[in-house]
């Protein structure tokens, strides 16, 4: 756990103490939103077992999510629509799905510092690029998961109105019984027309 506070504790020691944590999640899924969030917490703060999204259980994720959400200064989303990943590609849709999360943020608090997961941003705050930043930041780790629970939600939602395409089980990926879902039951509002299974079955039309 030590470790996840590094880069947040050579900043305090500048006397740097509203420091953003950014990461997105929804890169790879085949419809819905990339979802990003912007996380500032207190220097003071503790979640044991904390760390990238991804490798926490469903449950832990939950449980965390609203933990973080009580215990942040400040925290933001930053939504970028399908048909705005259609336009721009994905990378620049999770650039400005973060660049949204971090200005909402900003509208609450004044960011000294941002730690973004991986890519590189143009921003007028002084910012650290991390690779793998959500497994080595507890401000990017907090981040990502209150991203992939928020989006994981969307997923819910859109389940309850169309069943029958899985959503709750794949969360949008491309499974194999995801893309057998679409091939049996065609297109629904929402899908990204640019991804391969999407842009195939547009294609054979």
């Amino acid at each position: 756990m030590e470790d996840l506070y590094k880069y947040e504790n050579e900043l305090y020691e500048k006397n740097i103490k509203y420091i953003g944590g950014v990461d997105e999640v929804g890169r790879g899924p085949l419809i819905g939103d990339v979802v990003a969030c912007c996380c500032v917490l207190p220097p003071n703060f503790v979640l044991d077992g904390l760390t990238d999204s991804k490798k926490l259980s469903e449950k832990k994720r939950n449980e965390y999510s609203e933990y973080i959400k009580q215990n942040a200064l400040a925290y933001a989303y930053g939504i970028i629509s399908p048909e705005k990943i259609d336009e721009v590609n994905i990378y620049e849709a999770s650039k400005l799905a973060m660049i949204e999360a971090i200005s909402k943020v900003q509208q609450q608090l004044k960011l000294e510092h941002v730690l973004i997961d991986a890519m590189p941003l143009n921003l007028d705050i002084e910012s650290t690029s991390i690779i793998k930043g959500d497994s080595k930041s507890i401000s990017i780790a907090a981040a990502s998961v209150l991203a992939k629970v928020y989006r994981d939600n969307q997923m819910y939602e859109l389940d309850k109105l169309h069943p029958e395409y899985g959503f709750k089980n794949h969360k949008g990926y491309p499974t194999k019984k995801h893309v057998e879902a679409i091939n049996k039951y065609g297109l629904i509002d929402g899908y990204r027309k640019t991804y391969g299974p999407v842009k195939n079955i547009l294609e054979r039309k």
